[in-house]
């Protein structure tokens, strides 16, 4: 093979200088230097022998082609770069030594040769025409300024990427690239690129000598969009390696930039995979790839079509391998005759009629004039429209879909315009549309829905009726004298808590999307006193309830502790207060965004749910809630004991019943810690969280609302005219209630008075005491009268009777006296008497029988106790 290609090099020189002796006369030579690695590249081939054929067509076409272009000769003198940048430039200053003087370098397809050269030219006053795609590292025209290739560069497969993404909205890629001299100069352009363009780049890999380790990471960093770049040779082993690991189907979309020169050839290496696991894996892939041919089928600058000048060219090729190239090649030649053309007409024309044709044109100006007749270069060409712009081609990138076998073109970028055109119809992708960059995340938010908040808001709106009527009816009966066992302020308590804790179950379910800030923050606060307060008012209404029934039924019970209860009340409530004050002021509640964690796979598309929600929550919402459940939870255990305690005691009327008041107690509890807990579980649904705590909190509201008023109501509706008496009677219990609490009051006056002449007494008696003890003779003598005495005042005092015949009569102005003792004893008794009066919460004057009955009092205690 490489004997062949220096064959065919030697007849091409050979032929260039044997014509043109010949047709001097009318063809003027122009002598280039031609820049390409004679010996074989290295996948194999020989570059030059397969762009020879090209190269061949063009002179061929120029020297048919009329005049003035067809009046120069282009005379091509190969240079052996050997891709060797040290070589090539001792082969380039050798060949300017010897001359003739050379305006143009043609050729140059390796980088690093032509990187070195490029930079040099201004200095060399050359112009250098290549036909192979320049690396973007070639792009700075400061430094390459008279530079310029047929083929397009590799920055515009990277703008063609780019545009590709923003057309699908791709905006997370991953990267692959082979190592290699060229192709990371194209990853560092095209990172460059898609930072410019805010694409997130989640991870960059190359292809070293286990393939699939960069894809591994790939896949494990979660990249769906892959843009690889690699030569041909690699594109089986990529494609099994992305089968292996399953990186293809609907949630993964392959970007090939420069992925071979003549196409897809899946299957034709080795690689562990069969062809048609191959095709699976590579199917629906888009290949980035620069257009070799026109499209068009009219004849360009040169007479031919691109279609005729692909025939003629494999024609030529006599067997060698095709290169990508040859095309660029026949058009490159054409830019050096067009430019070179140009300028020897233009010093013809100035040699023939400028005032300075005597006047010879430099070197130095024959090269600016070259570098402008290149840069206005514009013809059609066989790849297509011939034109510069900042030394780049501006051409057309194919985007060509893998679809089953074969490739289909659907779209191309003129780098020109900078425009991408897609031809959607043709495209097709594996699920219902493009592959997403990443997995869809769904942001659903969580509310209350309208038909739960209007069934839960209806059974509150019940409760709250119901409860409005119980106390139209508690008060009624009282004032009607229906309910003499009635616990009066207490009950009225009691259902104001159940309807402040029923009211906060109103404003738990508004829709937050509908309110402002500032709303929802009030009904944040609206909603936690309601609730707490509520319930902190009915907890401590059974609760004292309870234990008043248990300090009646204990052995120390004394009417003291039994007035402590409503202060023991206020307290509980109290306490309450200043814990939602200092909540309230510290760390007030605010509107919260809460965001779950994801959820599954929707019907297995690549959709995931992220569940959203607000609540009301501060900067130590925990610590608050710890507060708040530290000291009501004791309190509902303290409760329940006590409550339990007085589970068996009997009151003898048929409407209370301890019974009751322990069930109530107990529902409370239990309500309490399931809606505690119920919240903290379902925090993360607010639908699910409402209508759990709304349905506990009127749960226990109608439970205490059954037993502690269902068996009165019952029972004034049975017997509700026995309880009914005459309006005569009642106005004259009504004028004897009044008389005897004015006699009351009056007899607590008696006993002040008494009291002092009581203690008055003491003292005499102590002063007695004491002379007698100064005085013996006194004492004997006065002994036995002073025991008489002493046992018949305590015997007086204690037990209203004389226990001592014997002592000696006392005169009737000794304070002492029967008469004096018999006084007081008339006027105390009656004191303690009226003392249990209904008025001050005792029993009626008619049941004075039962003063004699110890257990007719404990009776009357607990039924005021669990009323």
């Amino acid at each position: 093979m490489e004997r062949r290609g220096r064959v065919q090099v030697v007849r091409l020189l050979v032929s260039c200088l044997l014509l043109g002796p010949a047709l001097a006369q009318v063809r003027h030579p122009l002598p280039v230097l031609w820049m390409m690695p004679v010996s074989s590249g290295s996948r194999g081939e020989n570059l030059t022998a397969a762009v020879l054929p090209a190269v061949r067509l063009a002179l061929q076409d120029l020297q048919k082609h009329p005049a003035p272009l067809g009046n120069y000769e282009i005379q091509l003198q190969l240079l052996d770069s050997q891709c060797d940048a040290a070589q090539s430039l001792k082969a380039l200053f050798d060949a300017l030594w010897v001359g003739p003087k050379f305006l143009l370098l043609f050729g140059g397809v390796c980088p690093s040769v032509t990187s070195l050269i490029a930079r040099s030219l201004p200095a060399l006053n050359l112009v250098q025409v290549s036909f192979a795609a320049s690396p973007p590292s070639l792009s700075n025209r400061k430094w390459y300024g008279n530079l310029f290739s047929t083929a397009p560069s590799d920055r515009a497969l990277n703008q063609a990427a780019v545009k590709l993404l923003q057309r699908h909205r791709w905006s997370r890629v991953g990267v692959i690239t082979q190592e290699g001299l060229r192709l990371s100069e194209m990853k560092r352009d095209l990172m460059r690129q898609l930072q410019k363009a805010d694409v997130q780049v989640v991870s960059t890999e190359s292809l070293s000598a286990d393939v699939c380790s960069g894809l591994r990471k790939l896949k494990e960093s979660d990249a769906r969009i892959i843009i690889a770049q690699f030569e041909e040779e690699s594109v089986s082993e990529v494609f099994c390696c992305a089968y292996r690991l399953n990186l293809f189907g609907p949630q993964y979309q392959w970007l090939v930039v420069d992925g071979g020169s003549a196409g897809w050839r899946l299957g034709w290496q080795v690689s562990g995979c069969s062809v048609d696991s191959l095709l699976t894996a590579a199917d629906g892939s888009i290949r980035l790839q620069t257009r070799r041919l026109g499209n068009g089928n009219t004849a360009g600058v040169s007479g031919r079509t691109p279609q005729d000048y692909q025939v003629s060219y494999l024609r030529e090729l006599e067997g060698s391998q095709v290169s990508p190239l040859h095309a660029f090649a026949y058009d490159a030649v054409w830019v050096a005759a067009k430019a070179l053309s140009q300028v020897m007409e233009a010093v013809k024309h100035r040699e023939r009629y400028s005032v300075e044709r005597n006047v010879s044109v430099s070197h130095e100006k024959s090269h600016k004039m070259l570098l402008e007749a290149v840069r206005s270069t514009a013809f059609e060409g066989v790849t297509g429209p011939v034109v510069f712009r900042n030394g780049e081609r501006m051409t057309m990138i194919e985007l060509v879909q893998l679809q089953g076998s074969s490739g289909v073109s659907v779209g191309e970028f003129s780098t020109s315009t900078q425009q991408l055109r897609l031809m959607n119809h043709l495209l097709k992708f594996k699920g219902p549309g493009p592959a997403r960059d990443r997995t869809l995340v769904l942001e659903q938010w969580q509310h209350v829905g309208l038909l739960l908040y209007g069934a839960v808001s209806s059974a509150a709106a019940v409760t709250i009726v119901i409860t409005l009527t119980v106390l139209c009816f508690t008060v009624c009966s009282r004032k009607l004298r229906l309910l003499r066992w009635s616990g009066g302020s207490r009950d009225e308590l009691l259902l104001l808590g159940i309807l402040l804790s029923s009211s906060s179950v109103l404003v738990s379910g508004l829709d937050e999307a509908l309110l402002s800030d500032l709303t929802y923050e009030i009904l944040c606060s609206v909603r936690l006193w309601t609730l707490c307060v509520g319930h902190t008012v009915g907890f401590s209404v059974l609760f004292t309830k309870a234990w008043c029934v248990h300090s009646v039924c204990s052995v120390k019970h004394t009417p003291t502790r039994l007035q402590q209860n409503g202060l023991l009340m206020l307290c509980l409530i109290l306490l309450d207060v200043l814990v939602l004050v200092s909540w309230q002021i510290l760390d007030p509640l605010r509107r919260v965004e809460l965001q779950q964690s994801l959820q599954s796979d929707l019907s297995g598309q690549d959709v995931v749910l992220r569940l959203s929600s607000e609540r009301c929550s501060g900067i130590n919402m925990e610590l608050w809630l710890t507060a708040v459940y530290g000291y009501k939870g004791p309190l509902l255990g303290l409760g329940c004991f006590v409550a339990w305690s007085i589970r068996c005691v009997q009151v003898d009327h048929p409407a209370v019943s301890s019974k009751q008041l322990t069930l109530s107690m107990f529902a409370v509890t239990v309500f309490s810690v399931s809606g505690v807990t119920g919240s903290l579980l379902t925090s993360h649904n607010p639908p699910v969280q409402f209508c759990v705590v709304s349905s506990l909190v009127l749960c226990c509201n109608i439970f205490t609302l059954s037993c502690m008023f269902g068996p009165k109501f019952v029972y004034v509706c049975f017997h509700g005219s026995e309880l009914q008496q005459p309006l005569e009677l009642r106005a004259a219990e009504d004028e004897e209630d009044e008389q005897l609490r004015r006699l009351n009051l009056l007899l607590k006056s008696h006993t002040e008075q008494l009291d002092l002449e009581i203690e008055t007494i003491s003292m005499q008696l102590c002063e007695e005491s004491e002379s007698a003890d100064s005085d013996p003779t006194l004492l004997n003598t006065t002994r036995g009268r002073n025991n008489g005495e002493g046992r018949s005042v305590v015997s007086a005092l204690i037990c209203s009777e004389d226990t001592n015949s014997d002592r000696k009569p006392l005169s009737p102005d000794d304070i002492n006296s029967p008469e004096h003792v018999q006084r007081r004893l008339s006027v105390q008794l009656p004191i303690l008497h009226h003392s249990y009066m209904p008025v001050i919460g005792g029993v009626s004057a008619s049941s004075s029988s039962l003063f004699g009955s110890r257990e007719a009092f404990f009776h009357h205690d607990l039924l005021t106790a669990t009323s």
